[in-house]
């Protein structure tokens, strides 16, 4: 299993613009071949911003590469920015192998 997360630093005041267009979005993952699950979270307020960080589970490394070098990868990344910044920089992207994992009874 493979893990890509992006955290975004959202400027005071786009909260809900960000999370309208996460929430709003076509998403087309259940269609690609390897994707597990999606999570949008959101985190803590910090210095200037609020965290955000968008957390997708993949049956592998080599499933998530195939969809970022996908059509649908880049039909679905087109609009990313929109008219105005909503966040501070580019995204922090950081993908982790997963070596151990514990379920829950639920």
């Amino acid at each position: 299993m493979y893990i890509a997360m992006n955290r975004f630093k959202v400027l005071p005041g786009a909260e809900a613009e960000f999370e309208s267009m996460w929430l709003n979005r076509d998403s087309k993952l259940k269609e690609v071949p390897g994707f597990v699950e999606f999570h949008m979270l959101k985190g803590p307020e910090g210095e200037g911003h609020r965290l955000y960080s968008s957390h997708t589970i993949w049956e592998s490394e080599e499933a998530f590469v195939a969809w970022t070098r996908s059509e649908a990868f880049r039909a679905a990344h087109g609009s990313a920015g929109g008219t105005r910044p909503l966040y501070d920089g580019h995204p922090n992207f950081e993908g982790f192998e997963v070596i151990q994992t514990i379920a829950g009874d639920a």
